[in-house]
């Protein structure tokens, strides 16, 4: 399979990590670049591009990358086309990044019920609007956008969205196979990514959605025809999922099954990763407490030492938790599959007052739609 062609950036292996709020940080990025032997694209958390242009400190911070880092890529969570293009103009200008995605895919209720993410596209001339001012403000920073394929059943807008992207200098689209209103549940809609390859054949096209192995992500590619697929939760607790991607689309090697022993090195150096990255051992350990049932999944590991492991509050009291377990255990059977948010949806997602009265209304979104700070 050919690179994937992101703007001058040849990704290849053609897959890209996810933007994933408080997963995506720097250290995970590390992780899963090193796995992977520095091939494919790893995307920043979500940067809100108000508390960008404000200069939050927090936000300053997430869009700091190693410099080892290479392309760069932020993703941006924008809902006025003004700020949107000052949050690009200031990447280009300052050097920020090397690549802007922005954030059409989100489903939360706190990002929807203010007209943003996900319920974003269904206003037609809302979503040329912010991108126009992307790509126009980016110089030559190449813009990509990544989204679903609606709200619900009824309001469907891919294929609208992706021929917007392409009159607007989008560089590359990516589809998640399900809608807002589906949230994570049931299974993604991979013949959506195919009619979107179709219907939008002058840019790439990536897949996202159920990519849990290896072996998902050359399924999709085969079954839609996609340039590249963009894996999230399939990599929670699994950063050597670059590693098996790598050797998939390269046709190189076999796939990692770490033992107990294995994984658990791992963990340490996450939680040790994210101590140096804050400046703080206790946050950093604190931080990583939620990745436990990811990594553990499928392992022999009492409920009672995984609490006690979510507990952690030092590397010490990590090393010795760690050191209870029984690290001789190969790779379990059941070790793949479903991790992170695996919710459906509740049918009916919240929308800003009238906001499906008219695709096509001259629609603005409040101020107060756009998040205080980055990270989500």
């Amino acid at each position: 399979m050919s690179s994937l062609q992101i703007g001058p950036h040849a990704v290849q292996p053609p897959v890209v990590l996810a933007p994933m709020a408080g997963i995506t940080n720097a250290p995970f990025r590390t992780l899963c670049r090193e796995f992977s032997g520095g091939k494919g694209l790893f995307v920043s958390e979500m940067i809100t591009t108000r508390a960008l242009v404000e200069r939050d400190p927090k936000t300053m911070r997430l869009v700091h990358f190693d410099g080892s880092e290479k392309p760069r890529s932020i993703q941006l969570y924008g809902v006025d086309p003004v700020y949107t293009g000052r949050a690009a103009r200031m990447i280009a200008e300052e050097d920020l990044a090397d690549h802007i995605d922005l954030n059409f895919g989100c489903p939360v209720p706190k990002v929807t019920r203010k007209g943003g993410g996900s319920a974003l596209p269904y206003k037609r001339n809302l979503l040329r609007s912010i991108l126009r001012e992307a790509v126009r403000n980016a110089g030559d920073l190449p813009v990509t956008m990544k989204m679903r394929k609606g709200i619900d059943d009824d309001h469907i807008t891919y294929l609208d969205a992706g021929r917007i992207a392409v009159e607007e200098g989008v560089t590359a689209i990516a589809l998640h196979g399900r809608t807002a209103a589906e949230h994570y549940g049931g299974t993604a809609d991979w013949d959506a990514i195919a009619r979107l390859k179709e219907h939008v054949p002058e840019i790439p096209v990536l897949g996202n959605g159920d990519i849990w192995s290896a072996d998902d992500a050359l399924e999709m590619v085969r079954r839609t025809g996609c340039d590249g697929i963009v894996v999230g939760r399939g990599c929670l607790g699994r950063p050597w999922l670059f590693a098996d991607l790598v050797a998939a689309f390269e046709g190189t090697g076999t796939y990692a099954r770490p033992t107990m022993k294995e994984v658990a090195v791992v963990m340490r150096r996450h939680a040790e990763l994210l101590g140096e990255w804050i400046g703080d051992e206790t946050r950093g350990v604190i931080d990583f407490r939620k990745h436990v049932p990811w990594y553990t999944k499928g392992f022999s590991v009492g409920k009672e030492i995984r609490h006690r492991l979510a507990m952690a509050g030092s590397l010490a009291e990590m090393d010795d938790l760690l050191g209870e377990l029984d690290l001789d255990q190969p790779w379990p059977d059941d070790a793949d599959g479903p991790r992170g948010r695996t919710a459906a949806g509740r049918g009916r997602v919240v929308l800003p007052d009238g906001w499906l009265n008219d695709p096509y209304e001259c629609a603005s979104v409040g101020a107060d739609a756009e998040l205080d700070t980055s990270g989500g």
